[in-house]
């Protein structure tokens, strides 16, 4: 047994070896030297095990008897939750444990172990660890700072000193400390230690101390217990959110027993848990939901002042309609009462109470979340009854959740039943290949809840109901309104009145065309044969519903049933009617009578049908007398509605306004105009005397083929000249509809300035004009107001000036991304960021780059002078950017001598530059000054400031030297004999000359300002290199042409971080690649060649700057795998280059990374009103704001649903430490898994119960488990990618969500919405968020827009022709083709691929409300893949 215990120990700390070296990194990422990290995912559900653990190896080498105390408890705790070992992997964590414990006791050679002091030396221990971490400062400032209600600016002071993440390391082993002292204190007398381990036990429950806050697992907003490093609870629209839901003595009271969970007030949702029984994981996630829902709602209405903030009535009542929206639509569809009397007669208690309770319907529905009518009726019925308690003095618990036992659980009660019947019906489905028809979809159980029938389900649901019939053999529920049958007829059907008008019109120009073009009576009644064939096709049509709905006879509502019979009978009788008829038309011709009884029957019957058609269209076009009809319950509106379409809860109200629905009719005439303009003139016209001429031929002999050619007028030929006519006919209107989308889209395009800069050089040109549409459009007002530095002269106020200091920190941060990324080197980096413009030099200045060589020019264009001042200049600002790097070099250089030089050498340089800008005035600066000697004085400057930039006060000599010599240089050369000689003879200059005081002491550069003049001015004369090589990485000048092309289009405004949209980004993700390992990169296909070295071969500048960002120019990917911080960057460096979820997530990252810059900037402080003027144009420490981190968080979440997580942990696959990575690496990433546990059932079977959980990285890099909400069941039920988006959705925040595929590439900025990137993301376009979600709530028609669509950047299309086609063909349907269809078609196509936003009217509510789309379950995953939704209304915008 001791063989297997060392041999598992070995095996543990191998494991642990593997996993330190795939985690190398940075100080604050700590992992576990010890066995913390097996410990099973059933015993870390509800004990602290693996904190506990953790803590025994922070205090080893303090401690070791304390370390053992702690393992001895992490056994007994493991040992009481599970003591035979049942769950997966408890019996090998036990047994690997145990070995740990001997091997600690082994190591006190033999010496006795007295047991019952181990709680005292737990306490002495626990009261040392306190004192050296100064863990009770921290109290007293937490309590100040709560007491006073603010987050003051000072608190970065405090956190620098005690709350980095090591002290949260300390607050993790406090807590385990504390935990395991509970659990000794029980066996302790009450007297002694034992009592002060109670008294401290009190302390920390009553208190709302950082022991319990820092370390209580929480998603965003620490609710259970506050927070001093998180400054979201600190946020007066938080505090009021949190006040608004809390505990009132008007409402029902709990029952003594019942506990709260945390250091919180008791709240309304207390009261839905005893009284429904939802999951307490449930209700913690929800409780936080609603708190940022009203919050954020609160904050665009405005920001509460006073000490108790209170949410406005306004902000409550907006969350209510929206929440409930899809509910009281519902209730109006059905016809049925809401559960309230009217909006005035609620309070906002009960509507917040409301609130709730659907959310948490919506958070444990699990798979009937993609039954959002199925959840209408159960808020209805489940609301009723919380209404009735609502009313009583006394909380009772709800009949519906009540089991035979007695437990309370809606889990249980109301969703099981629901969840078993669809998961007995998708065992059925074959995998997906059995008929649409043999079972019940998502669609088919949901559309059982569109029609008043489904309140014979009753509450609670009767068990025996037809809805909740499980399938069997010989007998099963139908279908509810629709069967899809596999069949070619729906080529007709589905498109039948397509087929219809091009049948038609087809029928009408051949006429014409075999009529010679010439419309009299003969020819008018010919073409009235369009009668009969229009009432023919419509029978035939009728007839295929009739068939293919065969399925659903059984199931289907009566009235659905009757309006087929009726069509079928009506189109038979009609087309019988109007044939008839029309044969009559034609016989009164042949007879040649004036008789024309039936001719007018016929027109009138025909003009009567064509009239009505035609005011009923345009009355349906109408919004008035469309929304009539949508309210009205006069018989005549529903029954000619009724027959014309069947009333289906979705696709209701689908109209526009008046003027967009004729632009879209005109757009469709100019398409049809000219399609049939081209069939008639060129394909229809020149077959009619051909035709003609084969059908007179007279009878040929043929050999063998009389039976097609014989007396039929060669019947046969003409088919076969037709029918290449009529499929190109057929087909031909998409071509007209492809070059009418390019002109419309192209012109569209030019309309909104696209394409503006197309290459590097024409950023160059731009570049003057991009500060004030940077301000204009992605800069709110708070930033606008930023103050400047007011020791700065007037002329530094200049608007240009303001603007391009506004302009410059987020520049410059865009600059930094590309360096992060590799993209550019160092010193491209410095060529490319702009300085601050918030100092005293009186003009603004530009990034080098576009500077560059353009004082050697002007040099050049100065030594070719032979003209006068006023010649020189106006050839120098024909390049604007010569002049302002001659204005900038001249005013530096005033600057940053007078800054370097006292006493007699100031008076020179005052002398020197009053002379010369006396001489500028006066037109004769060319005889002032000696021009030809103008490259000396640049040489000697530039040795000066050679010496200064190397920051060395040891140089000062040097320094000294060289400025005499620029003295001399200056004074004897440059300057003219007359102004040389009175300089010479200047007393006080000439006496310091002659003592060798002169110049002989320098002032070294000590203000940031001065340094950073005299790194550019140096850098100013002495880069050569052309402004059009740099940067030279294509991938940068694409984003950098892509961004400032950006910057002229129309776009909403920027509205303040705290006033924007919140919203999520969401990542399905199975099994793909996380991050590339070590091995991997080395690897050599059959070709020979890894991914490194072929990474390196067509990313080599990329490659190179790598090297210089990490410190190793001259390294190999060998010498950098053997170093683990080098061999971390290169995977992390290939893996950006990949498609890799790494890749993703670094994109989606830079989304938090903008609006904390833009919070940054925009300065939300909380207890100080203004922030130093010296720090308010720096970002400098941006990311470390506690201030621009809770905004961020307060609007921004990103969730990442690994499906199978769970088991990638429990089988150590190398993509669960990768995943662990990325979750250390991003404080504010959440990932949703699947977890599963196994035990055995009664019957000998293994019993598995399905979770759906939330982690994030605790202090120690480990997994935090956040949330975890039982599921019904397995919850992959039908395809993969929307279920596991499915569980994992009620884990998002915000009105909108963005489901980004890892598969696919990445959004910019096109038309008026713009660009995000799928699968990455570039901090630049990130910045334009706030933007793109104001679409939603712009003036785009009746109703705001649903979803966004934008195009793809593709960044394979350089590695194959067949890439670059594909590359350009998205480039070309997405940008022209969407174009269109957003205006003037107004329309939505989804398209794998495409980004979009879908608001979920906080969190997937289009799923719930269907938007206004008669979509089947299988097209409602695939958008839930695409992207932003909003659900403000039922038509869909792209």
């Amino acid at each position: 047994m001791a063989r297997a215990y060392d041999n598992w120990e070995r095996l543990v700390r191998a494991t642990l070896r593997r996993e330190q070296r795939r985690h190398p990194g940075k100080g604050h990422e700590r992992t576990t030297s010890g066995i913390a990290g097996a410990v099973p995912d059933s015993l870390q559900r509800t004990t602290n095990i693996n904190l506990i653990l953790q803590a025994a190896d922070e205090i080893q080498s303090e401690d070791p008897n304390v370390a053992r105390i702690l393992c001895e408890q992490a056994y007994s705790m493991a040992q009481n939750l599970d003591p035979n070992s049942d769950g997966r992997g408890v019996l090998q964590f036990k047994t690997g444990l145990m070995s740990v414990i001997k091997q600690k006791l082994a190591k006190r050679d033999g010496a006795r172990i007295d047991r019952n002091r181990d709680a005292e030396r737990l306490w002495e221990f626990y009261q040392q660890y306190k004192r050296r971490h100064r863990v009770d400062d921290i109290q007293r400032e937490e309590q100040r700072l709560r007491e006073s209600g603010t987050f003051s600016a000072n608190m970065g002071d405090l956190d620098r000193r005690y709350l980095e993440m090591e002290m949260r390391n300390v607050f993790a082993t406090l807590r385990a400390l504390v935990e395991v002292m509970e659990a000794l204190s029980k066996d302790v007398a009450l007297d002694g230690v034992g009592q002060l381990i109670m008294e401290e036990l009190r302390k920390i429950k009553k208190s709302d101390a950082p022991l319990a806050g820092e370390l209580t697992s929480y998603n965003i907003v620490p609710l259970e217990a506050s927070s001093l490093t998180n400054a979201i609870g600190f946020f007066p629209e938080v505090r009021g959110a949190i006040s608004a839901i809390r505990y009132t003595e008007q409402f029902p009271r709990l029952p003594t027993p019942f506990e709260i969970s945390g250091q919180r007030d008791m709240d309304m949702f207390d009261l839905l848990e005893y009284v429904f029984g939802f999951q307490k994981d449930n209700i913690r996630n929800q409780r936080e939901n609603v708190v940022l829902t009203i919050a954020n709602a609160q904050s665009r209405l405005g920001i509460p002042v006073e000490a108790d903030p209170k949410i406005d009535e306004k902000a409550i009542t907006e969350v209510f309609l929206k929440v409930l929206d899809n509910y009281i639509k519902w209730c109006r569809y059905l016809r049925i009462r809401l559960v309230w009397n009217s909006l005035e007669a609620i309070n906002r208690d009960r509507k917040l109470f409301l609130v709730s309770l659907y959310f948490l319907i919506w958070g444990e529905a699990a798979n009937v979340r993609f039954l959002p009518e199925c959840i209408c009726y159960i808020f209805h019925h489940m609301a009723r009854e919380l209404d009735a308690i609502l009313d009583h003095g006394e909380a009772n618990r709800a009949p519906s959740c009540i089991s035979k036992n007695g437990s309370v659980s809606y889990l249980e009660q109301i969703i099981c039943p629901i969840y078993e019947t669809i998961s007995a019906e998708a065992a059925i489905n074959n995998n997906g290949k059995a008929a649409h028809s043999a079972w019940r979809n998502y669609d088919d159980f949901n559309e059982y809840f569109w029609s008043p029938a489904c309140f014979e389900l009753n509450w609670p649901m009767k068990k025996d109901s037809s809805f909740l019939l499980k399938p069997k053999k010989s007998q099963r529920t139908g279908k509810s309104t629709f069967v899809e049958h596999r069949t070619y007829l729906h080529l007709y059907r589905s498109f039948h009145r397509m087929w219809v008008f091009l049948i038609v019109m087809f029928q009408v120009l051949t006429i014409i065309a075999f009529n010679d073009g010439k419309i009299n009576r003969n020819t008018f009644i010919t073409i009235l044969s369009i009668g009969p064939t229009f009432a023919i096709l419509n029978f035939l049509e009728s007839c295929l519903d009739v068939l293919l709905m065969f399925g659903a006879y059984s199931s289907a509502r009566a009235m659905a049933i009757s309006r087929l019979v009726i069509r079928f009978f009506w189109g038979c009788l009609t087309s019988l009617f109007v044939t008839y008829v029309y044969v009559k038309v034609l016989q009164e011709r042949s007879r040649s009578t004036s008789d024309s009884f039936y001719f007018r029957i016929y027109i009138l019957v025909l003009g009567v049908y064509a009239a009505l058609r035609l005011v009923f269209a345009i009355l349906l076009k109408l919004p008035a007398c469309h929304a009539l009809s949508e309210v009205s319950d006069q018989s005549f509106f529903q029954f000619f509605k009724w027959i014309y379409q069947e009333r289906y809860f979705v696709g209701r109200g689908l109209y526009e306004r008046t003027s967009d629905y004729i632009r879209y009719v005109f757009y469709w005439l100019v398409i049809f105009g000219c399609k049939f303009s081209f069939a008639y003139f060129l394909m229809i016209q020149p077959l009619v005397d051909p035709t003609n001429t084969i059908a007179n031929l007279p009878a040929l002999p043929y050999s063998w083929h009389d039976l097609f050619s014989k007396n039929n007028n060669n019947i046969l030929t003409i088919v076969s000249l037709w029918a290449p006519v009529v499929a190109i006919y057929l087909m031909d209107i998409h071509i007209f509809y492809t070059i009418l989308s390019a002109v419309v889209g192209g012109v569209t395009g030019a309309r909104a300035r696209l394409g503006e800069i197309r290459s590097i050089e024409m950023l160059h040109k731009r570049f003057e004009s991009f500060p004030e549409a940077f301000v204009n459009n992605l800069v709110s007002s708070p930033t606008k107001r930023i103050p400047f530095n007011r020791q700065s002269s007037q002329s530094s106020q200049d608007t240009n000036t303001t603007l391009a200091a506004i302009f410059s920190p987020f520049w410059n941060e865009i600059i930094k991304s590309l360096r992060e990324e590799d993209y550019i080197s160092n010193r491209e980096m410095d060529l490319l960021s702009m300085p601050s413009n918030a100092g005293s030099l009186r003009l603004v200045q530009w990034p080098l780059f576009l500077l560059s060589s353009k004082i050697l020019l002007a040099i050049d264009l100065a030594l070719d002078c032979k003209d006068t001042q006023s010649d020189l200049w106006s050839r120098i600002c024909r390049d604007e950017y010569m002049a302002y790097a001659v204005k900038e070099c001249y005013y530096s250089a005033e600057k940053i001598l007078l800054s370097l030089v006292d006493g007699e050498g100031r008076l020179w340089v005052e002398r020197i530059f009053r002379e010369i800008n006396s001489s500028i005035l006066e037109n004769s600066l060319v005889i002032t000054l000696t021009l030809k000697k103008l490259p000396a004085v640049l040489q000697k400057f530039t040795a000066l400031t050679g010496l200064l930039m190397r920051d060395d006060p040891e140089l000062a000599k040097g320094a000294a030297k060289a400025t005499y010599e620029l003295y001399e240089v200056v004074t004897h050369d440059l300057l003219s004999s007359d102004l040389r000689e009175q300089l010479d003879t200047w007393h006080i200059l000439a006496r310091a000359r002659n003592e060798g005081r002169l110049f002989s002491r320098i002032e070294w550069p000590k203000d940031p300002e001065i340094k950073e003049q005299v790194k550019r001015l140096h850098l100013f004369l002495t880069v050569k290199d052309s402004a059009a090589n740099i940067p030279k990485n294509l991938e940068a000048r694409r984003r950098l042409e892509f961004f400032s092309n950006s910057l002229f289009m129309d776009m909403p405004p920027a509205r303040p971080v705290f006033e924007m949209m919140p919203f999520s980004v969401f990542t399905p993700y199975y099994s793909e690649t996380v991050l590339y390992s070590s091995s991997e990169l080395v690897a050599e296909n059959e070709d020979g060649i890894s991914i490194i070295f072929y990474l390196q071969k067509i990313f080599p500048d990329e490659w190179a700057n790598l090297l210089e960002r990490i410190g190793r120019p001259d390294a190999g990917e060998v010498e950098l795998q053997e170093n683990p911080t080098d061999s971390l960057e290169l995977r992390f460096w290939a893996s950006y280059r990949g498609q890799t979820l790494a890749r993703t997530v670094r994109g989606m990252m830079y989304y938090r990374r903008a609006l904390m810059l833009q919070s940054y900037l925009e300065r939300r402080s909380l207890g100080e009103d203004e922030y130093s003027q010296m720090n308010c144009l720096t970002t400098q420490g941006f990311e470390l704001s506690h201030e621009a981190r809770a905004q961020a968080d307060l609007k921004f979440t990103y969730v990442v649903s690994c499906q199978i997580y769970g088991q990638q942990k429990q089988q150590k696959r190398p993509e669960a430490a990768d995943i662990a990575l990325l979750l250390q690496r991003n404080e504010a990433l959440r990932v949703a898994f699947i977890h599963v546990e196994e035990s055995g059932a009664a019957d000998g079977k293994v019993a598995k119960q399905f979770y759906s959980k939330l982690v994030k990285a605790d202090v120690h890099g480990k997994d935090q488990e956040i949330y975890s909400i039982k599921l019904p069941g397995d919850p992959k039920l039908g395809e993969g990618k929307p279920e596991n988006q499915n569980h994992a959705i009620v884990f998002t925040r915000g009105e909108a969500v963005q489901t980004i595929d890892m598969n696919q590439i990445r959004v910019e900025n096109g038309g008026s919405a713009l660009h995000l990137k799928e699968l990455d993301n570039y901090l630049e376009e990130a910045m334009k968020m706030r933007n793109l979600l104001d679409e939603f709530r712009g003036n785009h028609g009746l109703r705001s827009p649903t979803i966004l669509g934008v195009r793809e950047h593709v960044f394979t299309g350089s590695v194959s022709s067949l890439a670059w086609f594909m590359s350009n063909q998205e480039t070309s349907f997405v940008t022209l083709g969407q174009r269109v269809l957003a205006k003037p078609l107004k329309n939505c196509v989804g398209q794998e691929g495409w980004a979009k936003s879908r608001s979920v009217s906080w969190i997937l509510w289009w799923l719930l409300h269907r938007a206004s789309f008669p979509f089947g379950w299988k097209e409602i995953s695939s958008l839930f893949t695409f992207g932003f939704l909003l659900v403000h209304g039922d038509q869909a915008n792209m």
